[in-house]
């Protein structure tokens, strides 16, 4: 066996070679991506001796591979967890940016997890009803384009081959030799419905004498659970004090029903009697700052604006999206953000930055038929006005009784910073402004 001495100009280059593959090998680590472990074992080698694996294509193949850990998102500054209600898309599916995942439940509102970017749910850290923190990890993302068709043949395959054994131990021809012997084994099992009966008799009467008294638990959501804990709240620390009055109504539906179409057809919005009763609410709350202002600590906070908050139910629950403002604002621009913040809250699309703040409350009952109620304050708001059912009563008329749609209103306050005189004043404006439309286009 001969040996010929390596010249070191060749030694060199053999060092250098090296030097260059395991650069790229360690750039490939320091990525932090998913990449086959083929490309460890063999890729230095292949760099080293045939240098077939060229820049571009080498980079082509990390991208296909680089997958993303997705975090809990930021829900809103006083949320820092929530409950995963649903999974909208599982692992495996594919997903494009931007598109809709999971949904999140808060005790405020349901917060729709979106991907951050193109790629292929290989991973969930959480199931369905668990509680999931804000920045926790929630799914790992692999990024790529959408897998081509050629891949969905391949998994049939898989699903007929796991098939096939269950078919052929259905052809066995010993198991009609065990059904033969069934039926002397089953004898003994007679004696278990012969027992059974012995109860029947005592569960018909106890069902005939009583009825059906099932039961069923369902776990509260965080939504209805944070609303009892607000009306608690509301019960234990504000003063809570109610003022009743009636409204006639006649006016306010002429005005509405002589001029409902043009507004439908001009401004593309229906013309109801919420409007009215906000701006007369804002009139009064700029005559009467006093329910207007809130408590703080041993403070009290007069606003110099309006923000009303507008109770709207869900099928999870009352919300009360907020419009700002209001002082601001005509009829047509009440109604158009009424039906808008209206339409976003029953499709669980309201924000915590709809629902933020609010100065005054105006729950409608009425639209549910209540005729008489009194509601509760909406802390740190020092009152709220109930809305209620239109009826036709008798009532006296310049000394005629005669037929009028009535409304009766409450208004709850906290007596802690309203007196009563101010609350009973500030009821009868709005009957004033409601009773008169005119009154809230002239601002008189």
């Amino acid at each position: 066996m001969q040996y010929s001495r390596v010249s070191p100009l060749a030694l060199r280059i053999s060092r250098l070679s090296s030097t260059a593959a395991l650069r790229s090998v360690s750039q490939v680590r320091n990525l932090h991506v998913q990449v086959p472990a083929s490309l460890y074992t063999v890729g230095y080698e292949r760099l080293r001796q045939t240098n077939r694996l060229q820049k571009g294509a080498f980079m082509n193949q990390i991208r296909t591979y680089a997958d993303k850990v997705v975090k809990v998102p930021q829900m809103a500054e006083s949320i820092s967890e929530g409950t995963l209600k649903q999974w909208v898309k599982q692992v495996g599916d594919f997903v494009q940016q931007d598109e809709e995942v999971a949904t999140i439940e808060t005790d405020k509102i349901d917060v729709t997890v979106n991907s951050p970017a193109s790629g292929t749910i290989v991973e969930v850290f959480a199931q369905e009803e668990d509680n999931v923190s804000v920045g926790a990890d929630f799914f790992r993302l692999e990024l790529g384009d959408a897998p081509k068709e050629g891949s969905a043949p391949a998994a049939k395959k898989e699903e007929v081959k796991e098939e096939k054994p269950v078919e052929e131990k259905k052809e066995e021809p010993k198991k009609e030799e065990v059904k033969k012997e069934e039926p002397k084994a089953a004898a003994p099992k007679a004696a278990a419905p012969k027992a059974a009966s012995a109860s029947a008799p005592a569960e018909a009467q106890e069902e005939k004498a009583y009825g059906n008294r099932g039961e069923s638990r369902v776990k509260m959501n965080r939504m209805r659970l944070r609303i009892a804990e607000r009306l608690k709240q509301s019960q234990d620390t504000a003063a809570s004090l109610t003022t009743f009055n009636e409204i006639d109504m006649t006016n306010l539906m002429n005005l509405r029903s002589e001029y409902k179409d043009a507004v439908v057809k001009k401004h593309g919005v229906k013309f109801g009697f919420m409007s009215a009763f906000v701006k007369a609410s804002a009139t009064a709350l700029e005559e009467i700052p006093a329910v207007n202002a809130s408590i703080d600590g041993q403070e009290i906070v007069y606003h110099d604006f309006v923000d009303m908050s507008v109770a709207v139910s869900t099928p999870k629950g009352l919300v009360t999206p907020v419009l700002r403002n209001v002082e601001d604002m005509g009829l047509i621009d009440v109604e158009k953000n009424i039906a808008e913040l209206g339409k976003k809250a029953r499709d669980n699309k309201i924000t915590i930055e709809d629902m933020a703040g609010g100065t005054f409350t105006i729950s409608n009952g009425g639209v549910f038929g209540s005729l008489m109620g009194t509601p509760i304050i909406n802390l740190p708001q020092t009152a709220i006005l109930g809305m209620h059912a239109i009826k036709e009563r008798p009532i006296v008329v310049d000394g005629k009784i005669e037929i009028r749609p009535m409304m009766y209103v409450a208004l709850t306050y906290d007596h802690r910073l309203v007196d009563g005189r101010e609350a009973v004043t500030f009821l009868v404006r709005i009957k004033e402004l409601v009773e008169d439309p005119r009154r809230l286009l002239l601002g008189v």
